[in-house]
């Protein structure tokens, strides 16, 4: 299957549904963390560039997530959110048979749709909490694989630094893992 995770420069989902078998390629601005198939640009041009059979999606949630909520009337008024959801629009909307739209708690659900379910990592073997909204088109939702205990809030204690967006927004292994197995 032609897999194409788009707004990953990690590799993690990418890799774990090669792991698999499938034929997967990551796709983001920046360059990929690790070796393998990825396109380095536009993810609305790599959706166009082959025929997928997958889509999973990870677009930015700077200016969608309501952990941003104090600045949304900022964004609202410059444009960047309705940008933001125009991207998810167009994302949700493509051409391909099945997909996967991640992303926290966010506007999507008031201006799109609310999402098909939450997940967090504890349902998936790391013990941490991180509600997560999975939009989902001819996709069943996804069964948690492996319900640890710990309820940690690694990701919204994380203090600031350089990386701090980018280690925010890895994907944890044990849900790409189950993406991969469940969905591939």
């Amino acid at each position: 299957m032609n897999v194409l995770i788009a707004c990953e420069y990690s590799g993690v989902v990418r890799d774990a549904f090669r792991s698999q078998g499938h034929n997967a390629v990551s796709c983001d601005y920046l360059p990929t963390e690790v070796e393998g198939p990825h396109i380095q640009g536009d993810a609305l041009e790599a959706i166009k560039s082959q025929k997928w059979d997958m889509l999973i999606a990870h677009p930015p949630c700077t200016h969608l997530s309501v952990s941003g909520a104090k600045w949304f009337a900022e964004k609202r008024a410059d444009g960047r959110q309705q940008e933001a959801l125009a991207f998810v629009e167009a994302l949700l909307s493509a051409d391909i048979p099945r997909i996967a739209l991640e992303n926290p708690v966010s506007v999507i659900s008031s201006y799109i749709r609310k999402p098909d379910q939450y997940i967090h990592p504890w349902q998936h073997g790391h013990g941490e909490t991180k509600k997560t909204g999975l939009w989902l088109k001819n996709l069943p939702l996804l069964i948690p694989s492996n319900i640890v205990d710990g309820r940690e809030q690694r990701v919204w204690k994380m203090g600031p630094s350089p990386t701090r967006w980018m280690d925010r927004s890895r994907t944890y292994q044990g849900i790409a893992n189950a993406m991969a197995q469940q969905w591939g």
